[in-house]
């Protein structure tokens, strides 16, 4: 077989890949622009309880408690303490014991090694267990409804009066609501002395901020109509009847996967419960100013998709899943092996370019100028158009900025954000193979900026 041959194939197999995704890009382009606001509900017809696990948090925990005590007066908050080596637990008592009396409102389930720290998913259980016990055998659990927050997370003061919509949780088939997800300090540079280092980090976490509000958000609306919208980790909303339902007898509705909040979902689903979601309130949560770091998180992720793979069975067998449903899973599902699959297909024609090239430059350029030209542009702009397109479209709908050549530059950033993408992946792959499936706290900013105020004291 000529190079010439090969080119051609690897070409069109890359090709068709990425016409494939620039479709299903403009599919869930359409209904995200065309959305509108929704009529909200009545939070009193529901009591509300936050979960929010902890692993050294001590610096942001405070100011999170005092946040969703005074914005949601009536709602209970659990702290779970996994077992920290920083004073988190002490903060939290200390809390509790506001004015000199007991915050009836605020709760904390302590855990200790050796059945701590082994994963955000057993955390939330040891949560679920103890509302369990705070409510009794007897309590009605029908209007009861848990919210997963991050011990960094600001959820939007409508949230609640938004989630109890007729659309959501006002109808009982709906047994969570996913908020949508914005980046807290997109505006705040990180704190370094090192010009191009504050410049990358604020650019870093506006990118987060990018992918959550436009891809990520297209995604789960477009969701909507194959019955398939998943949970997040950061202001996941759970009606408590549908965790009873998915809990079984151990009393663990989550589950062992490092992606347990898109694991709840599937078991939710395929248990006959719906889902929802709705950009009209978010939570609100720290991008992340490292790379470094940022990879750690994505691997993670990477990891816990792959790990979900083993309910590939469950997902297409289950009657409460349609065949569209159960293959837009399917496809997500698939990410982190497309991106293995692509990483290794998608540089194959311009290696071989590069090699036939330097074997007979005339030959080659004769060949590339005569039309094959044609087909390395189309190949680039299919490889480029699905990312390019979100960059002005959080330009002109998140910013409500007309800026559009900033946002064409927004669009060329996040195309080489989600390339490191293809990295996780096969980080995330390695780790599957070497059998190391614990879980990480990902290092806030705070605590990334008090490290670096100590290394430069010292």
């Amino acid at each position: 077989m000529s190079v010439k041959v090969l080119l051609a194939i690897t070409q069109a197999f890359a090709l068709t890949m990425s016409v494939a995704f620039l479709v299903y890009v403009v599919l869930i382009v359409v209904p995200y622009l065309r959305r509108k606001p929704a009529p909200v509900g009545d939070p009193a017809d529901f009591t509300w309880h936050f979960f929010v696990p902890c692993r050294d948090e001590e610096s942001v925990i405070r100011e999170t408690i005092r946040y969703l005590r005074t914005t949601f007066r009536k709602a209970h908050v659990w702290v779970v303490d996994d077992d920290s080596d920083d004073r988190t637990a002490r903060v939290v008592r200390m809390l509790w014991r506001r004015h000199g009396g007991y915050d009836p409102y605020l709760h904390l389930v302590p855990r200790v090694r050796p059945e701590a720290r082994t994963g955000k998913g057993d955390a939330l259980n040891a949560a679920y267990r103890a509302l369990n016990d705070w409510m009794g055998p007897e309590a009605a659990r029908d209007d009861v409804v848990v919210v997963v927050v991050d011990a960094d997370g600001r959820p939007a003061p409508n949230c609640l009066e938004v989630c109890a919509a007729d659309h959501l949780f006002g109808d009982a088939e709906i047994g969570a609501v996913q908020l949508d997800v914005w980046m807290s300090n997109v505006g705040t540079p990180p704190p370094s002395r090192n010009p191009v280092g504050r410049w990358f980090g604020l650019k870093l976490a506006q990118l987060q901020d990018l992918e959550f509000r436009t891809a990520i958000a297209a995604i789960q609306t477009s969701r909507g109509f194959t019955g398939t919208i998943s949970m997040g980790g950061n202001g996941q909303f759970t009606r408590l009847t549908a965790l009873d339902s998915i809990a079984g007898p151990d009393e663990e509705p989550w589950r062992g996967s490092l992606l347990e909040d898109f694991e709840l979902g599937v078991h939710l689903l395929t248990e006959g419960w719906r889902t929802g979601f709705t950009p009209d309130s978010h939570v609100a949560q720290e991008g992340l100013y490292s790379l470094r770091r940022f990879l750690v998180q994505r691997t993670r992720w990477g990891q816990g998709t792959m790990q979900c793979a083993r309910y590939l069975r469950r997902i297409w067998d289950s009657p409460h899943v349609s065949t569209l449903g159960a293959a837009e899973m399917m496809y997500y599902l698939a990410q982190p092996w497309l991106q293995l699959l692509g990483s290794l297909l998608y540089p194959i024609p311009f290696i071989l370019l590069v090699a036939s090239t330097a074997g007979d430059p005339a030959q080659m350029w004769t060949w590339f100028t005569g039309g094959a030209w044609i087909l390395f542009a189309i190949y680039g702009s299919f490889g480029l158009l699905p990312f390019l397109v979100w960059g002005p479209i959080y330009q002109l709908k998140c910013l409500r900025s007309k800026n559009i050549l900033r946002g064409i530059g927004m669009g060329f950033a996040y195309a080489a954000y989600i390339y490191t993408f293809y990295v996780t992946s096969w980080r995330a792959l390695f780790r599957l193979i070497r059998g190391r499936n614990g879980w990480a706290k990902t290092r806030r900013n705070t605590e990334q900026a008090a490290g670096a105020k100590v290394a430069l004291d010292a």
